[in-house]
């Protein structure tokens, strides 16, 4: 096969997700003619139990069916399909590994064992798969564990629960289909024909598109192994995530903040000049040790930042059972990395504010973009919808991430939030969060530089009372502040009586935290009446040792109450205090 016909084939990324000992990896091998190189388990831990630890991949070839033959009389596009099986892995530990697999992935055969059903892992499989990934297949496997005779009617019960499991998800109408990949287990012999496996084929080229693939923009190419051929250099192989390579292009590994010269590119064994997007690759530079890169990424010089913290746009996942509050710490995926994180929640200010949110689909059409000319409101928890019935929308909100070591990613990527140390054999969803990455910080002194230009506020309310009226404008008020307190931060804050009068703190009196309210339009007759209908005589209402010509309010009168309303900002260095 020439390097031309290489670039005359359609690469189609498959994922293979399930519950561990689904047997995904037999039904790979089954499907599968080439085995890529990182593909079906190299890893020792991995072999003796028959699980697969990092993203395999294996691919096969079938002619172009006819759906994808463009019939817009130009030249042929492809002539033929190859289909790549992202083997992600099972574990639930793992599943970081599987986020970072998904993000490549056209179609998401989900593997089920026949006999066990949805587990665990199978519902955050199909989380991944909702976040990532428009189009599925289920595959119901281990058939021949199913007596013979009650096979059909138990493969027709798993069928309809299955669909019954997925009819909230987007892939509701999604098509399910019964094979044996491995007839008798991992340890029989290879003689055994696998049942369903053509059919599956067939299925497979049924569900197929041509993929939205762009070679313009900066690389980023997902690198899953790394090793070195003497003479050669050291092979990268991986998939092209976005934009594309080419033989003596110059591009940077980031995590090793070095740049190499690409040498030769090969696409499954045959040499090619270049590759684009959705292509799965190896790529040979000169001289660095494989050792240092077993995954990772590789790009364009200079197009990855590294960011120390950053702002998301948050939406929560439906199945996760745990709150979501300010300054608790999440494992947040981006980009390859995945890193602990504390959370900051703020969403738009209350009042008048548009709730408009985009459909889940369209995860980056944000009605309102974020931007830091607006003024956010501060959270202590995520905010869900709050209809008749909670099945409205929760309303837009974002969150600030602080990173607790800085991670490298592309600008606009996917944040997926989670909590690993959840227990793995509890029966609970650890996805927790998604989300776009919409703005990095890339300074280390950020919480100085950038953040108190983040304008997310908290609203204060204090109340105090009124202790007596000194003249028509003049009262003093107490109980609003703590002796302690330095009076001079509040002069010149507007206050509101219960009575309806508005007026400004002109200062403290006396040393007890008592202070002066200046009423510029007057007191309301109403209101010095209440004031001054006042006991004359010492007695209840009077204090002890108080001289007895001060007014003191009586007993039985309502107290009149001081409001004060401000608001501070979160990241201003001053704390300044301020009303609107």
């Amino acid at each position: 096969m020439s390097a031309d016909s290489a670039t005359k084939t359609l690469n189609f990324n498959v994922g293979v997700l399930g519950h561990v000992d689904s047997g995904k990896t037999s039904l790979a091998r089954a499907l599968s003619s080439t085995a890529s190189t990182a593909a079906f388990d190299k890893n020792p831990q991995s072999r003796e139990r028959g699980i697969t630890l990092d993203l395999g991949f294996s691919s096969f070839t079938v002619d172009l069916p006819d759906h994808l033959r463009d019939d817009s009389g130009g030249q042929k596009q492809y002539e033929r399909l190859q289909f790549t099986l992202v083997d992600c892995p099972g574990h639930a530990s793992l599943i970081r590994t599987i986020i970072g697999g998904a993000q490549i992935i056209d179609l998401m055969m989900l593997v089920v064992d026949v006999v066990k059903g949805v587990q665990t892992q199978t519902a955050e499989c199909l989380l991944i798969g909702e976040l990532t990934c428009p189009r599925m297949v289920v595959v119901l496997n281990k058939t021949d564990l199913l007596p013979p005779n009650k096979r059909q009617s138990a493969i027709e019960k798993m069928t309809k629960r299955l669909h019954k499991t997925l009819e909230n998800t987007r892939f509701k109408e999604c098509l399910v289909i019964a094979v044996a990949a491995k007839p008798g287990g991992p340890e029989a012999p290879d003689t055994e024909e696998p049942h369903g496996v053509p059919e599956l084929i067939e299925l497979l080229k049924k569900q197929t598109y041509l993929p939205q693939r762009d070679p313009g923009g900066d690389l980023l190419m997902a690198v899953d192994h790394c090793f070195s051929i003497r003479g050669q250099g050291t092979v990268m192989t991986g998939t092209i995530l976005q934009g594309s390579l080419a033989v003596n292009d110059t591009v940077e590994i980031p995590a090793l903040k070095v740049t190499k010269k690409i040498k030769s590119v090969q696409m499954f064994r045959k040499p090619v000049t270049g590759a684009m997007q959705g292509d799965r690759v190896g790529v040979c530079v000169t001289q660095f040790d494989p050792k240092l890169l077993e995954r990772g990424v590789v790009c364009t010089p200079g197009s990855l930042r590294t960011l120390y913290a950053a702002v998301i746009s948050v939406r929560k996942i439906g199945y996760f059972k745990g709150s979501l509050a300010t300054r608790a710490k999440f494992h947040i995926t981006v980009g390859h990395e995945t890193v602990m994180a504390r959370v900051a929640f703020f969403g738009l200010p209350p009042v008048g504010a548009s709730e408009t949110i985009p459909p889940p689909s369209e995860p980056c059409s944000l009605e309102t973009p974020f931007t830091f000319d607006r003024e956010y409101f501060y959270q202590d928890e995520y905010v869900t919808g709050q209809g008749e019935a909670s099945s409205a929308p929760d309303p837009e909100q974002w969150a600030l991430l602080e990173f607790e070591r800085p991670v490298t990613c592309p600008s606009l990527c996917l944040v997926i939030g989670s909590k690993l140390d959840t227990d793995i054999h509890a029966n609970a969803c650890r996805l927790a969060f998604q989300g776009y990455l919409l703005q990095g910080f890339e300074d280390k002194g950020y919480a100085e530089t950038a953040l108190p230009r983040l304008r997310i506020y908290k609203t204060k309310h204090k109340e105090g009372q009124v202790e007596r009226v000194t003249d028509d404008y003049t009262v003093i008020g107490r109980n609003l502040f703590k002796k302690e307190t330095n009076l001079q931060l509040f002069v010149g804050l507007k206050v509101k009586l219960s009575t309806g009068e508005t007026g400004v703190i002109e200062g403290g009196f006396g040393q007890s935290g008592k202070f002066k309210i200046r009423i510029q339009e007057g007191l309301c007759p109403e209101t010095k009446q209440m004031l001054s209908s006042t006991s004359k005589k010492k007695g209840k209402g009077g204090s002890k040792g108080a001289p007895a010509n001060e007014e003191e309010p009586k007993t039985d009168s309502q107290p009149i109450i001081i409001h004060l309303h401000f608001k501070r900002y979160v990241f201003d260095p001053h704390k300044k205090m301020v009303q609107s």
